[in-house]
């Protein structure tokens, strides 16, 4: 039984009932171990497959876990049984923007922050390819602090879903928030369809109701497809200039959301920065993810300023990490790994302050956490969002490390000039190797001379000799020297052609 009492499948504690659909209902729920508040979303199995949605809720959380960004709901993970799918959401503390709209026309301020938070966002989901095409209030969650989350991805499409003609064709969203070429059925851009979206709630957000609304859908159809609605009096004349760019009723001159970004309007003030992502800093449990984001149990990063007690690992752990080893693919579908890794002879506390010093030249911050894992996030906004990476160090012995790095938010060419540019080089003085799991280039197999390199650690000198091209052995002068120690240096320094044979009590051998 997947629901004992209250307890969903020994990890979830559940609660009041938030809302419900045809298909689905949602509850407020706890997570057992660490106590963070979700959104649990139950789906009847049966009902969507009667209707034929199984493949749309495939496609829902393909979506999700395609756009993470901080003004976009973020899904925790995905569970199933025989007859129920269960999705672990973000908590929106601050319900739907539609109830906020529903008691009036907002400030101008407001408004404007709640539109610049909805551009950011969408402009990451098209970023990735993804078109949401139901953009409405009551699609817009509010969290604890007053930001802006979408959410609701049922009805969006990704790029690939284009047909020859490089339109999407499939007519849906809700009827007053649809854009005029949507309603035509001839074929439809998803950006520009959802950039029409987005100056709808504008306006509804500045005047508190809907510019096209009519009794009869028809005469409503027609008044959007001549954009044919009234600016109120109490609009500034920027916005209503802004308006009537996003609600040109073609799709070709309609204003893009680059330009939108640009507008004076828009920037007015200071623009939102796109907010701290709460759910990055009290991960749930590392949620699955295409771009690799990752995340830990909670901690306050600001109050865990203490020296942190990083995991150990296991020899499985230590193997797994040569790719010859990686068995990763048997399990999960290939992604594009954007990982690095580097070992260090140097205690955590070390480590730690060493990329702190790296971090303020890099103009970043880091949140220590709980386990040995940091968050490094730069202080200002990128393309794509803030750039946001986990460090996670792990003990092979108290004075030898290793320490991983992912992008966990942000874009990935920002990612990479980080850790090229700045973490590597940074940490070159007490780095002993680095391995990054970008795809490496192929190298010529190089004839390995007779030579003697010579480490030095925690007192012990280490040796690394060969005998032949083919064939190297690792002498230890004694039994203080871990195989764990051994195993991951050889993981490390390994070339992708070859593989680990066998460890010997006083050495390892490698063929």
């Amino acid at each position: 039984m997947d629901i004992k009492g209250n307890i969903l499948m020994e990890r979830y504690e559940l609660g009041r009932l938030l809302g419900q659909g045809t298909f689905a209902k949602v509850y407020f729920a706890r997570h057992l171990r660490t106590g963070q508040s979700v959104a649990i979303k139950v789906i009847d199995k049966d009902k969507v497959s009667r209707v034929g949605l199984i493949n749309q809720i495939k496609r829902e959380i393909s979506i999700m876990r395609l756009v993470r960004h901080p003004n976009i709901l973020l899904l925790y993970e995905v569970m199933a049984t025989k007859t129920k799918i269960y999705f672990a959401l973000e908590y929106a503390k601050g319900g739907e923007l539609f109830d906020k709209v529903a008691k009036g026309k907002l400030k101008e301020h407001t408004a404007r922050k709640y539109f610049q938070q909805l551009i950011n966002a969408i402009d990451f989901c098209h970023s990735r390819g993804v078109y949401h095409r139901d953009l409405k209030p009551e699609n817009l969650l509010l969290d604890e602090n007053e930001n802006l989350k979408v959410s609701d991805f049922g009805l969006s499409a990704l790029a690939e879903s284009k047909r020859q003609d490089g339109m999407l064709h499939t007519t849906c969203g809700t009827p007053a928030y649809v854009a005029p070429e949507v309603i035509n059925r001839g074929g439809y851009d998803g950006d520009k369809a959802d950039v029409w979206s987005c100056g709808v709630i504008l306006y509804v957000l500045l005047a508190g109701y809907l510019p096209f609304h009519d009794s009869n859908l028809v005469e409503m159809y027609r008044k959007i497809g001549k954009s044919e609605f009234r600016i109120p009096n109490w609009f500034p004349p920027e916005v209503r200039r802004l308006l009537l760019k996003i609600l040109d009723p073609n799709p070709i001159s309609r204003i893009s959301i680059a330009k939108i970004k640009e507008n004076p309007w828009f920037q007015k003030g200071k623009i939102a920065r796109e907010p701290r992502n709460e759910t990055e800093n009290k991960v749930l449990v590392p949620p699955p993810s295409s771009d690799g984001a990752s995340g830990s149990s909670i901690t306050d990063p600001e109050e865990n300023q203490e020296v942190m007690n990083p995991p150990n690992m296991n020899a499985f752990d230590i193997i797994s990490l040569s790719p010859g080893f990686d068995l990763t693919a048997l399990f999960v579908e290939p992604r594009q790994k954007k990982e690095a890794r580097f070992t260090i002879w140097q205690p955590a506390s070390i480590i730690i302050s060493k990329l702190e010093d790296v971090a303020k030249l890099l103009r970043m911050k880091v949140s220590k956490r709980e386990a040995g894992l940091l968050k490094i996030e730069a202080l200002d906004e990128g393309r794509k969002g803030i750039l946001s990476i986990d460090a996670e160090i792990f003990e092979l012995t108290p004075s030898f490390h290793l320490v991983e790095v992912k992008k966990s938010n942000g874009d990935t060419l920002e990612y990479q000039k980080v850790v090229d540019e700045g973490l590597r080089p940074g940490l070159e003085d007490i780095m002993w190797d680095w391995q990054s799991d970008e795809q490496a280039p192929p190298q010529q197999e190089q004839q390995v001379q007779p030579q003697q390199d010579q480490f030095t650690g925690d007192g012990v000198k280490r040796s690394i000799t060969s005998t032949s091209p083919l064939e190297a052995k690792i002498l230890v002068p004694g039994p203080s020297t871990s195989v764990a120690t051994l195993i991951l240096g050889l993981v490390s320094m390994l070339p992708r052609h070859i593989k680990f044979v066998s460890c010997e009590e006083f050495g390892c051998r490698i063929s």
